[in-house]
């Protein structure tokens, strides 16, 4: 197996987003590769979320930063340049979250802290439970993503400005506001800064896996860059055109938050989008085309959905049975 370790070359969201995506869609069976970037003034929705739910939009613009969707599940995170982004990306069958924690544990344990992974995609403080880092992960047929941020020094009052989660994840976490959930490394350590931080990972890096090459970005299909590049600077990936609907359906899982808009002709589902901050992405991502057809009632939908045959879907699809559907209509 090949390591590898590419150092990001630019701080505009959109760059950063389509190397992320050129280095899954070309990576070769034999090759691993550690990648850190960073992104100035920006809030970063996963893959099915509603941006204008998520982020105060006007706002950021108006304030210089930008708005950006990433390819993969989770939710919504502020990153500036006192936060480190990682990426690894490995073939499906080297992918081992657990080892790839191990690498951040291992870096951040030079400052003297001590981290551990808790819930579906959370670092936090050993002790204090404050989160430092969140993760997300992204799957083909060949090729596993795992990226995450790591917040040094982020400024916390931009943070609280620009994000706007749902007030019933807030409620469901016991918590009162986002900047209550995490912390910054700097706090703990004053000897942690965003370069020795990234000279600690790339020694923990090759550490864990072995010797490592320095990857070029030169090298790099500077072509598929370009088309990946306006693919996430389009305003249609970020934000979308907004569909027209008559109902909305909405639920909080253990899993994440789910939230079903359907347009609705004769009874029936004409139109739908499913917005979650899920991490498993590509069942969110099946969800919509299910419930095309479908009645506007309790066991249809239910029963579309179960179709897919998973289990996040399979309690979507209990509570689609049981709940009021006439108390959601707009």
């Amino acid at each position: 197996m090949r390591n590898f370790i590419l150092r990001g070359d630019s701080t505009d969201p959109w760059h950063n987003l389509a190397v992320e995506e050129l280095l899954f869609e070309a990576l070769e069976q034999d090759a691993r590769v550690f990648y850190l970037w960073q992104n100035r003034n920006t809030v970063v929705i996963g893959r099915h979320q509603n941006a204008w739910k998520e982020c105060r939009v006007k706002l950021l613009e108006d304030e210089g930063g930008r708005l950006a969707r990433r390819s993969s599940g989770g939710g919504a995170v502020y990153h500036d340049l006192g936060n480190l982004n990682f990426s690894f990306l490995t073939p499906r069958g080297q992918y081992d979250v657990r080892r790839q924690l191990g690498v951040i544990r291992r870096a951040v344990a030079e400052f003297g802290i001590e981290a551990e992974f808790t819930g579906r995609n959370d670092l936090v403080i050993s002790g204090s439970g404050a989160k430092f880092s969140g993760n997300a992960f992204r799957f083909s047929r060949d090729v596993g993503l795992h990226h995450g941020t790591i917040m040094v020094d982020v400024a916390l009052d931009r943070l609280g400005r620009y994000l706007a989660p749902d007030e019933g994840k807030l409620r469901a976490k016991g918590i009162d506001s986002v900047r209550a959930r995490v912390c910054n490394l700097a706090a703990l350590s004053p000897e942690i800064s965003i370069p020795a931080l990234s000279a600690a990972l790339e020694r923990a890096f090759v550490a864990e896996y072995g010797p490592a090459e320095a990857l070029d970005m030169d090298g790099l299909d500077r072509e598929r860059l370009a088309a990946l590049e306006r693919k996430y600077a389009s305003w249609e990936f970020r934000l979308g055109k907004a569909l027209p609907f008559d109902a909305t359906l909405a639920h909080r899982f253990d899993w994440g938050g789910v939230t079903l808009e359907l347009s609705l002709k004769d009874g029936a589902v004409a139109g739908a989008t499913a917005w979650s901050d899920a991490m498993d992405e590509a069942m969110i991502a099946r969800i919509a085309p299910a419930l095309l057809g479908a009645r506007y009632e309790n066991k249809a939908l239910a029963e579309a959905v179960r179709g897919l045959d998973h289990p996040q879907a399979n309690e979507l699809a209990d509570w689609l049975q049981t709940t009021d559907l006439g108390g959601h209509e707009a």
